[in-house]
């Protein structure tokens, strides 16, 4: 399998990289990034650091010919490129939107269209998993109290995504993730403030090593439900983290 790791050098990111990098069914991952990648410096023993590949993008909203050679066969594609609610708090909302919204729509079509240069009868479609947020909205009648404008907006880019999968059927396949507050074990500070937001806005929490667990494993296997919610990711990371340690 081939994965695209688009938005490669965020918190989340990084550790599809890691992760991905011990995966044998994974043989090479693209780290699609406006700067260079390096390899994860905490590997497991058993990574092959050989199969990260960096693709430097000038812009998310332009793919010259070299970059789009180098997305040619891919299987699989992991898109985090956003700007997370409490960073969008104090940007002009105009820049949120291109990058949590443009952005996407225009990366997904760039991709699937790579992949048309390289597609023979029978390839399976493209896995595209969208990484959006818990509490997005879907329905435009529906303004949640918190963030109401910023979740609305990723509610909206998962329709739009929704529908170009609809319209470009057996050549992409979308699933929509929507992680709550991502924590990691050790990072006390991210822990509390995780915990503020579950009980004072009831934001849901997961483990970023069974976020993106998760996320791999319904790319490599077929994607089980659309949208995974928050406590879809958790369930399915606890059950594949468990059966690894076996």
């Amino acid at each position: 399998m081939k994965l695209i790791v688009a938005g490669a050098s965020g918190y989340v990111a990084t550790e599809i990289i890691r992760q991905s990098l011990s995966i044998s069914k994974i043989t090479s991952v693209v780290a699609l990034a406006r700067g260079p990648v390096p390899s994860p410096s905490n590997l497991d023993p058993t990574a092959d650091a050989s199969k990260l590949h960096c693709v430097v993008i000038e812009s998310y909203d332009f793919y010259p010919d070299d970059v789009k050679a180098q997305l040619v066969g891919a299987d699989a594609c992991i898109w985090t490129v956003a700007i997370t609610p409490n960073k969008a708090w104090g940007l002009d909302f105009v820049e949120v939107l291109r990058v949590c919204h443009d952005y996407a729509l225009i990366g997904l079509e760039n991709i699937v269209a790579a992949q048309d240069q390289g597609r023979m009868d029978g390839t399976e479609p493209l896995r595209f998993l969208y990484m959006s947020a818990a509490g997005a909205e879907r329905d435009p009648r529906r303004r949640p109290l918190l963030d109401g404008r910023y979740l609305l907006m990723r509610g909206e880019t998962e329709n739009r995504i929704l529908a170009f999968a609809a319209e470009h059927k057996g050549k992409v396949e979308v699933c929509v993730a929507k992680p709550g507050f991502v924590t990691v074990s050790g990072q006390y500070l991210r822990t509390i403030f995780a915990t503020i937001f579950y009980h004072v806005f009831s934001l849901p929490r997961i483990d970023l090593r069974e976020c993106v667990t998760a996320m791999l494993h319904e790319v490599i296997q077929g994607f089980s439900k659309e949208p995974l919610e928050n406590e879809d990711l958790v369930k399915i990371g606890r059950q594949k983290l468990h059966s690894d340690r076996r």
